[in-house]
């Protein structure tokens, strides 16, 4: 015996086909979201460090009385934690500094350097490719912006080298800027490497003597420090003005 099926019941089933349909689809552009596809990356990250085998990382005695007594580890996560701050746009000159004072002059110089780098990339990958909506509609309207797009067009390297040689200049926003630019990745990267050494040269220092002159020791290392910090932020801005001219 054949079934015969009401007009009504037909439209509605055409109907839940197409909303299924439409869910489908939905969730497959979905899927193609960089921004799906990091959240499932955090999610399983805080997954493995509170009930898989990244555990220990939490724990505070296998913290203190192994990771953090080796070296190797501290620079390791000292590069780490701030390729993470500045994604997030927290400014790290008080950990270049700080880093001077825990591991001296030139490592610290070594490990801030392949930080800040290592933090650039990362954040102008972030910027272009993840949230470049967001990044848009929060600097579309900068000044700076269009001063950026026009020079790197022409000068890729050269600018942002110059650029990074100025250690006061606001370094996370720049990140940003360059990421809205048509600049590709690796002159961005390789100018960031050379462009911010003197500048975190000068803070590292400043760590190192600093922390020594807080202990009593010679002030004038720390003054030296200090004068080729402000020699360093005033010279590009200088030559700049002369070129001018």
């Amino acid at each position: 015996m054949k079934v015969k099926l009401t007009p009504r019941f037909t439209a509605k089933i055409r109907q839940s086909k197409y909303s299924f349909s439409r869910v489908v689809i939905k969730q497959l552009k979905l899927c193609k979201r960089p921004r799906f596809w990091l959240a499932i990356a955090l999610f399983s990250l805080a997954l493995l460090c509170t009930i898989g085998p990244l555990k220990v990382v939490l724990d505070r005695d296998i913290l203190i009385t192994h990771i953090l007594a080796d070296p190797c580890c501290q620079a390791i996560l000292f590069i780490l934690l701030f390729v993470f701050l500045t994604i997030i746009g927290i400014p790290g000159t008080v950990f270049v500094i700080a880093g001077g004072i825990v591991f001296g002059l030139f490592w610290g110089t070594l490990w801030s350097v392949i930080r800040a780098t290592l933090g650039a990339l990362a954040a102008f990958w972030t910027a272009r490719y993840l949230f470049r909506d967001c990044t848009e509609s929060k600097f579309s309207k900068n000044k700076i912006l269009a001063k950026f797009k026009q020079a790197v067009v022409r000068k890729p390297f050269s600018f942002v080298f110059v650029i990074r040689l100025i250690p006061i200049s606001p370094f996370n926003l720049e990140n940003y800027l360059f990421a809205l630019t048509p600049i590709h990745w690796f002159p961005y990267t390789f100018a960031t490497l050379l462009g911010i050494i003197p500048g975190t040269i000068a803070y590292t220092w400043l760590g190192v003597t600093g922390n020594e002159a807080l202990r009593g020791g010679d002030l004038l290392p720390f003054f030296l420090a200090l004068a080729f910090l402000v020699l360093l932020s005033v010279l590009p801005i200088c030559l700049s003005k002369k070129k001018s001219i």
